[in-house]
């Protein structure tokens, strides 16, 4: 009977195994992606204190990146619901 029930369920499983690899493969890509934000936010960081971009400059881009961020997260939250 559990031979049965194993063929039967079978496509069933398949699809889930595959539904659960899409969903782990999108988590890694916004983890990888929140990573790469970060860095390019302590990098930015960095050439404000170097002085090598001026205040106003550093202001929009950290905007945009922290936007990012936030949208990324967002997502984040949409993926784990």
């Amino acid at each position: 009977m559990l031979i049965v029930d194993d063929v039967l369920f079978f496509p069933v499983s398949g699809i889930l195994w595959v539904f659960n690899k899409v969903y782990e493969a999108a988590r890694q890509e916004l983890a990888g992606q929140a990573d790469a934000i970060t860095a390019e936010l302590s990098e930015l960081y960095t050439m404000l204190e170097t002085e090598k971009i001026s205040t106003s400059e550093f202001d929009a881009r950290e905007k945009e990146l922290l936007d990012r961020l936030d949208d990324l997260e967002e997502q984040t939250v949409v993926i784990e619901d």
